[in-house]
């Protein structure tokens, strides 16, 4: 390549580059954005809303797939999926739907269900994550608690690992 057709190719790509913000968002995949991120306001309205609304939820996840899996940021570190919301509130109707879908399941969700096949091995090969903090704060004892009948065997275990906390602030 020559000088002339060097600058050239790099006056295009300043102009492409300069004019991207004035074509918006939606041409985001015409000029080489392949998976524009999610707008956060969405996002924030989709996990407030597994906190108490299925409805509201499988609606939203009808008309946009990809926030099955989003995280809003509550700042601080404080990050949460509509399974991680569902989950900390013990919604586990919700909570079943979304792992349905293919949500990305976790430990606090194998405390709410109890399932003791999963916790256990999960901390007898990461100790230290007897001590993560889920949404808000939310530590696994919490999470068994929300899981009621269904998750005291789980309960029983965290507790005689020594977790009391269900809380722990994240800032």
């Amino acid at each position: 390549m020559n000088r002339i057709n060097f600058l050239k190719s790099l006056s295009i790509a300043g102009l492409t580059t300069a004019a991207m913000p004035l074509f918006g968002r939606a041409n985001a995949r015409i000029l080489g954005d392949p998976d524009p991120q999610l707008d956060k306001d969405l996002v924030s309205t989709f996990v407030g809303s597994a906190h108490r609304d299925m409805e509201k939820v499988k609606a939203m996840l009808a008309e946009t797939p990809n926030l099955l899996n989003a995280a809003h940021d509550w700042k601080f570190g404080d990050f949460e999926t509509a399974l991680g919301a569902a989950t900390h509130v013990g919604y586990k109707e919700l909570v079943q739907f979304l792992l349905d879908k293919g949500a990305q399941a976790n430990i606090f969700t194998a405390c709410l269900f109890g399932k003791m096949s999963v916790v256990k091995p999960m901390l007898e090969a990461f100790p230290s994550v007897l001590h993560a903090k889920g949404p808000h704060g939310y530590t696994l004892l919490h999470h068994a608690e929300k899981g009621e009948e269904e998750a005291l065997e789980v309960k029983e275990y965290l507790m005689s690992l020594g977790l009391k906390e269900t809380r722990i602030l994240l800032y």
